[in-house]
């Protein structure tokens, strides 16, 4: 059979079927159709089968709709069996990276699509775009994912969670940045204040004023006079006069200390 197609640049030198590999693109001519799909020839020894469901994305009645007999179109590798000389081709352009692809750790590179308040959307080939959670945007502390990012910015993430049941990505640019390094400052040492009423370890003795030295003296006698005499109700009238005198005489000592 003759091959009347044209390769694309990066297929060009593929010759066997065992060279071929999944999501390769070849553009072929249309060389047969039936109900279950059409045959493309790709420049090999054996055309490939495209099935119906693969000739668009939205649903096909008829083969003939689509495709006819001799049309030149673009097929992507959907899947090749070269032990069975199979080869199914699909002419709906396959996701840069399909879910069974995507793995926990894997560096990616993708466009910001999306910017809400709790994070950024990222396109990175895949069905649904991934999810970069405001505290997985960079290290320091931001209220803002716009105070880092912009809608259409083209940044490199890692997966750090992939959920194929919800189809849900959880992506981190912050993981391939260096982590900083912040110095602590040593804390300062907090200065004992010294209580105001607080007083000396070791205190003089008070030396006592004159008035209290002559007070003490008139207590002193007045308990020695009341032991040698029997209690009474009433106090002696005799230790009063006794009492003044002696305050008398120190007031006029204090006064005459203080003019000299």
């Amino acid at each position: 059979m003759e091959a009347n197609v044209v390769a694309t640049p990066e297929n060009a030198e593929v010759k066997d079927l065992s060279e071929v590999k999944r999501k390769m693109k070849f553009t072929g001519k249309v060389v047969k159709t039936t109900l279950a799909g059409a045959l493309v020839d790709i420049g090999l020894e054996m055309p490939g089968v495209v099935h119906v469901s693969q000739l668009q994305k939205d649903p096909v009645n008829r083969v003939e709709d689509v495709v006819e007999v001799g049309q030149t179109v673009e097929v992507w590798v959907r899947r090749v069996e070269p032990r069975r000389d199979r080869l199914e081709l699909t002419m709906i352009e396959p996701l840069p990276l399909e879910w069974r692809e995507i793995e926990k750790g894997m560096v990616v590179k993708g466009t910001i699509t999306r910017i809400e308040k709790f994070g950024v959307f990222v396109e990175i080939g895949a069905e649904r775009p991934g999810l970069v959670h405001i505290s997985e945007i960079t290290h320091e502390y931001i209220k803002d994912p716009k105070q880092e990012v912009q809608e259409g910015d083209e940044v490199e993430v890692k997966v750090l969670e992939v959920n194929r049941r919800k189809k849900q990505i959880k992506l981190s640019m912050k993981a391939l940045e260096e982590k900083p390094v912040f110095e602590k400052k040593p804390a300062a040492k907090k200065k004992k204040k010294q209580s105001k009423t607080s007083e000396p370890e070791e205190q003089e003795e008070a030396i006592p004023t004159a008035m209290e030295l002559a007070l003490r003296e008139a207590m002193e006698k007045n308990q020695s006079d009341d032991e040698g005499q029997v209690e009474t109700k009433s106090k002696s009238p005799a230790a009063d006069p006794e009492l003044d005198q002696i305050l008398s005489r120190t007031l006029e000592h204090k006064v005459k200390t203080a003019s000299e």
